[in-house]
């Protein structure tokens, strides 16, 4: 398949460019030159083959997008949460299996090592993870355990100096390149606890898994512990207890509302300039009601996202954002992202399933993207019960 050439422009229709300072701006558009010029070229071709394209797990190190709001003297960037939310939406406008490999690194892996781990671990983990000389997974769902993660049977069992290790985690993005997971079990108290668990170790193995329709070009696997005897020095020792992956999970979801954005905005841009490009009627379909309907809805819906993902950014900044409002802007990115896509297909007619244009890649991520770490549904029972006072859940 030839290279495409990448012709993207960020929709911007309320000026919201005024309220970036310029190292925002700069941050952005040194990610939106690496994707025009590193993934739009290939990522369709990897995506039609189902393949990980391993080599930018070093690009997204040395350009700083993992673990971007992690402290430099951890090989992290030190950035504030708008940088890192922009950070996720150029990554995302190219592909959503990028940006998760990016999320699942600095949200998922390192985030939890550096509020929840000690300084050795600290210190021995998270610059090799930075650079991405090391990929890092993140084990919290079960084959029979995902909207409930408190029901999970993965566990750590006393034996000395180090614990044994007897479980499985699935759908597991980055696992079959992962050199360091971390993995939450459950202690003989019953408590939950995270361990890091590093590939050689005997009993722990990562099948891929095969099959996807979507994020084809992300590497899922499986993480299964067979009897792995982890050392306790590798036991993270500042949190028990289910608040600790939801904690991580906050901190990626949010990464995930400024993403999805990212992939709604491509289709909307891809949508517009065919819209002004394909004769129909002698006239392009652009001057037809309901393709202007369509691209004023796409656009209105983006414009309010950029608005609640940025005012998200500010209060993550501020220390004030609620996991309740981070689920609000996880589920309106998504459900926004994918009805965009879906849209935006019709608009391209025939075209729109092809592996020419973007859209149908992202229609098909989006459908993973709006899934995991929260569904659809699920989030909207944490925004009900917030408001509410009832859990809808038992």
């Amino acid at each position: 398949m030839a290279a495409r050439t990448d012709l993207f422009q960020s929709p911007d229709y309320y000026q919201l460019d005024e309220l970036l300072s310029e190292e925002h701006k700069l941050i952005r558009d040194t990610v939106r030159s690496y994707v025009k010029k590193d993934i739009s070229p290939i990522i369709e071709e990897y995506a039609q083959r189902a393949e990980f394209p391993e080599q930018i797990v070093a690009q997204l190190g040395e350009l700083g997008c993992f673990g971007p709001t992690v402290p430099t003297q951890y090989g992290g960037g030190g950035l504030d949460y708008i940088s890192y939310g922009l950070m996720m939406q150029e990554l995302e406008r190219g592909d959503s299996g990028v940006r998760s490999t990016a999320s699942v690194q600095g949200s998922l892996v390192m985030y939890p090592i550096y509020a929840y781990g000690n300084e050795a671990q600290r210190n021995k983990y998270l610059p090799k993870l930075a650079s991405g000389e090391w990929l890092g997974c993140f084990g919290l769902t079960e084959p029979d355990h995902g909207s409930n993660p408190a029901g999970m049977t993965t566990n750590i069992k006393d034996a000395g100096d180090h614990v044994i290790l007897n479980g499985a985690k699935m759908w597991i993005s980055n696992a079959p390149y992962a050199t360091v997971a971390v993995v939450w079990a459950r202690n003989e108290q019953n408590e939950i606890q995270g361990v890091i668990v590093e590939r050689g170790m005997e009993g722990f193995s990562t099948p891929t898994t095969h099959g996807k329709w979507s994020l084809r070009a992300s590497a899922t696997g499986e993480l299964v512990f067979d009897n792995v005897k982890v050392p306790k020095e590798n036991i993270l020792p500042n949190v028990k207890g289910l608040k600790g992956p939801l904690g991580c999970l906050t901190k990626a979801r949010y990464g995930i509302a400024w993403g999805a954005l990212g992939a709604a905005m491509d289709c909307y841009d891809t949508a517009l300039r065919y819209s002004m490009e394909r004769q129909q009627f002698d006239r392009p379909i652009g001057g037809f009601q309901l393709q202007q309907k369509k691209l004023a809805e796409m656009i209105t819906e983006i414009t309010k996202a950029q608005l609640l993902v940025w005012r998200l950014g500010v209060l993550m900044n501020e220390g004030k954002a609620t996991p309740q409002q981070v689920s609000m802007a996880k589920r309106n990115s998504c459900e926004i992202a994918t009805n965009i896509a879906r849209d935006a297909r019709q608009m391209l007619g025939g075209m729109g399933i092809t592996g020419e244009y973007s859209i149908m890649r992202h229609m098909m991520n989006l459908e993973s993207v709006i899934t995991y770490e929260g569904t659809h549904d699920i989030h909207l029972l944490i925004t009900g019960m917030d408001v509410t006072g009832y859990n809808a859940f038992k």
